[in-house]
């Protein structure tokens, strides 16, 4: 984006010739971990000679990109768009996870893919199983996308679409994308291509993405996603460390889901022990308020 002014103020001419120069400044401001140029350019147009005072006008012009949000302003969003409370076995883990997408967002070399988009609807719908509430989780996803400035239905059609066509696919003809031609498989391509050129960013949403087409299409051996990754240039060790810690991940939501139902079970338990303790001194109370009558 770019702004012009015009500054005129008045000088005193010492020279009839016109003249003209130009200079130019820029420097680096740091934002976050990114670094964003600035510009500022001052050409001098000229001076008109005469007895009386001359004039003398500047046209600036500066550039600067876009500053992209902040963690905070990201968060904020977030927090904006869902108001109701999320209890901290999901909360914590959601507040991780928008942390690192808003990083991962702003990278230079980062495009959205709809890889990356299955993989994060997978640890989403992992994460938040068992949610107490279907549409507040929905909620939550649609608020999530939104504070980091992306469309949730994308997401959400994307592994739909993804998902479908690796249900179609065996585990050769997954790894054999290149040799043929459709939407999923152009897009493989694509990525293919990025990677190769050094213009792709990964990630562990991309490596859970990979792990679903696996998984969708019942390719078990081990060699299987060694030759997707070759297909698809990407490092195989990297995606074996990011699965390990997504089945880390599970294996932790599972213990504290388990943790969290025996806790839940325990207080139903206690609410209800009271109730019926609270309706017998109700019960108690009332016999001994009324009249006693003794027969003769």
């Amino acid at each position: 984006m770019a702004a012009v002014t015009s500054v005129s103020f008045s000088a005193i001419s010492q020279s009839s010739s016109d003249r003209r120069a130009f200079c130019t400044t820029a420097r680096n401001l740091g934002f976050e971990g990114f670094r964003f140029r600035s510009s500022f350019s001052c050409h001098y147009v000229g001076v008109r000679a005469s007895n009386s005072t001359s004039r003398m006008v500047i046209h600036c012009m500066s550039t600067s990109t876009d500053v992209p949000p902040t963690v905070a302003d990201t968060k904020l969003n977030f927090l904006k768009a869902y108001k109701r409370p999320i209890p901290s076995i999901y909360n914590t883990v959601l507040q991780e996870l928008i942390v690192q997408q808003h990083l991962m967002k702003y990278k230079k070399t980062f495009r959205y893919d709809p890889v990356f988009g299955l993989g994060f609807v997978t640890v989403y719908d992992q994460l938040m199983e068992g949610y107490p509430s279907d549409e507040d989780r929905e909620a939550i996803f649609q608020a999530y996308i939104k504070a980091l400035e992306e469309d949730p239905e994308q997401y959400r059609t994307d592994a739909k679409k993804l998902e479908e066509w690796a249900r179609a696919q065996t585990p050769s003809s997954l790894v054999d994308f290149s040799s043929r031609e459709g939407e999923i498989e152009g897009t493989l391509k694509d990525i293919a291509e990025r990677v190769a050129s050094g213009n792709f960013s990964y990630s562990r949403f991309f490596a859970v993405g990979l792990f679903r087409l696996l998984e969708l299409s019942n390719a078990t051996e081990p060699t299987v996603l060694e030759k997707l990754c070759s297909a698809l240039n990407i490092n195989k060790r990297s995606v074996d460390r990011d699965l390990d810690v997504y089945r880390g991940l599970l294996s932790k939501l599972v213990q504290a889901r388990e943790l969290l139902k025996e806790y839940v079970d325990r207080e139903k338990k206690k609410q209800e022990e009271r109730a019926e303790s609270q309706k017998a001194s109700e019960t108690v109370t009332k016999c001994l308020g009324e009249p006693q009558f003794v027969g003769q």
